[in-house]
């Protein structure tokens, strides 16, 4: 039971971080406002960046993904828990920037704090 659960919260952050990184590159007004720091689009260098999270984003989420398909469940609780740091340092950005403490906690810290709940039920199955 434990194993679906953490399968099931791993496939779901994974489509979430697929979808986050697609916006990023079709929608980087929306997807930079929905991080909690604006950014200046008209700048050619800004955009590049938020094209490479994008990029790296959808590249996180496809890892989980193969992970899951190749039922390694250890191996998946320990790439979530080594992952874990990209929400935490996410958290710290958005707070560091003056960007929204609501979506810096309420986005970010929640990400972090399931994913560690994912951890755990991956790495005690």
């Amino acid at each position: 039971m434990t194993t679906t659960i953490g399968y099931t919260l791993a496939g779901v952050i994974a489509a979430g971080i697929i979808f986050i990184g697609a916006r990023f590159i079709v929608a980087p007004r929306v997807a930079a406002a929905g991080y909690g720091v604006s950014a200046e689009l008209d700048e050619r260098s800004v955009r590049a960046y938020l094209s490479v999270k994008g990029i790296r984003d959808m590249a996180s989420g496809l890892f989980v993904i193969i992970l899951l398909a190749a039922g390694a469940t250890h191996l998946l609780g320990w790439i979530m828990l080594a992952a874990t740091i990209i929400p935490v340092g996410d958290t710290a950005i958005v707070l560091a920037s003056g960007g929204s403490k609501s979506i810096a906690w309420g986005v970010h810290g929640l990400t972090a704090a399931v994913m560690l709940v994912t951890t755990a039920l991956l790495l005690t199955s």
